[in-house]
């Protein structure tokens, strides 16, 4: 099926993916009394006495932010603010399928961090959670953290997490299905930027092993001439043996592969290369950085993908939307490390031992239980460190 061609018409045909609906009734003067002037008036006065009370009469309880500057929209680059649109009406409309929640999107038209980050926390107020998408590395680090400790509500960067989330989870269950030593594992990551670096520090987090992350330059180690300063940080903590060299160098022996870089980059040859029944999960798109059958063929035991029509897709619809409906739902702070780890152990508990496979380790966007499993381990998370508001 040509997708770019039916989703021409189809956008041209919507005008849009969203759209806003009344909830209160506006069909009498009496109805226009309670919902407008006079009676807004009163909570209106309620929640000027007491902030927290604008999840009890706003939207403000289940509603998101979906905010971009353009910069790094899916495989396309930076395209602007005005072309990032339809995927963040796209991620909008993915937030009120799976989990019920509405959300908004903006599209900001600066590349200024600062900018950015004054433009968000001015906004914040009318929100419950924050979803920062597809800003550009190494920018979104600086505008992420500065929101999380600047805002009252969580903020999370999905391109960072949200893979990061989803990749973990697959990997719990590769590990369990392949039965390789967990806290062993030769782990090398391809994309040295927001996505492949966010991965490392979850993967890190939850002692799978060794990592090593490579750029398009080569691999990441201390003083490398070649990385800027949060891959040094990195460097800091990964690549224990200080490994040198080119991608292809990396791979020998290596366990997991992990590619969020470029289409193609990875051979027959690089995969035949590393440790037996490897684990390879190749996310560029829609081509990813080696085709799934020319890995199984050269040596993966499994093998996953950013695509729907493979198995294993790594997708980010697996997390997001169960993250936030847990945040929103016990007015959580921030999204914590510890929340992000709870999401993908959920996210592979959904998968039963007797459901596990090869072409298995991640369940379907569509599975019933994904979005609340994700929720709840966020709500009993926020919970146990007291970040929960309710």
């Amino acid at each position: 099926m040509d997708y770019s061609k039916q989703a021409l018409e189809q956008h041209k045909k919507w005008k849009g993916k969203i759209e806003v609906t009344l909830k209160a009734p506006i069909d009498s003067k009496e109805d226009l009394s309670v919902a407008y002037t006079p009676g807004v008036a009163a909570p209106c006065l309620e929640i000027s006495e007491n902030e927290d009370l604008s999840y009890d009469y706003t939207l403000k309880s289940n509603l998101v932010a979906v905010i971009t500057d353009g910069t790094a929209v899916l495989g396309l680059g930076d395209i602007g603010p005005s072309a990032a649109m339809p995927v963040m009406e796209g991620k909008c409309a993915l937030f009120k399928r799976f989990a019920g929640i509405d959300a908004i999107p903006l599209c900001i038209d600066s590349k200024d961090p600062k900018v950015i980050i004054e433009t968000v926390k001015n906004i914040s107020k009318s929100f419950g959670g924050i979803n920062l998408e597809d800003i550009s590395a190494p920018r979104c680090f600086e505008i992420e953290q500065t929101l999380i400790e600047e805002c009252d509500i969580p903020v999370f960067h999905d391109d960072q997490h949200g893979t990061a989330i989803v990749t973990a989870a697959a990997l719990l269950n590769a590990v369990r299905y392949t039965k390789k030593p967990m806290g062993e594992l030769n782990i090398v990551i391809s994309g040295a930027g927001a996505a492949g670096i966010s991965i490392a520090k979850l993967l890190l987090q939850m002692k799978f092993g060794n990592i090593i992350l490579c750029s398009s330059k080569g691999t990441v180690y201390d003083g490398a001439p070649y990385i800027n300063e949060e891959q040094q940080r990195m460097a800091e903590i990964t690549n224990s043996r200080q490994i040198k060299g080119s991608l292809a160098d990396a791979l020998v022996g290596a366990d997991v592969l992990i590619g969020v870089s470029k289409p193609g980059i990875v051979s027959t040859q690089m995969v035949s290369k590393m440790a037996k029944d490897s684990i390879i999960f190749a996310l560029a798109n829609p081509t990813p950085e080696i085709m799934p059958e020319d890995a199984k063929a050269s040596g993966a035991a499994v093998v996953g993908t950013g695509r729907s029509d493979f198995p294993n897709q790594i997708n980010n619809i697996l997390a997001f939307p169960g993250i936030f409906k847990g945040a929103l739902a016990c007015r959580a702070r921030k999204i914590t490390n510890g929340m992000k780890e709870a999401a993908a152990r959920a996210i592979a508990l959904s998968i039963t031992d007797e459901e596990l496979s090869a072409d298995y380790v991640l369940p379907d966007p569509f599975h019933p239980g994904v979005v609340d499993n994700v929720a709840n381990a966020v709500i009993e998370e926020a919970k146990k460190n007291g970040l929960n508001r309710i």
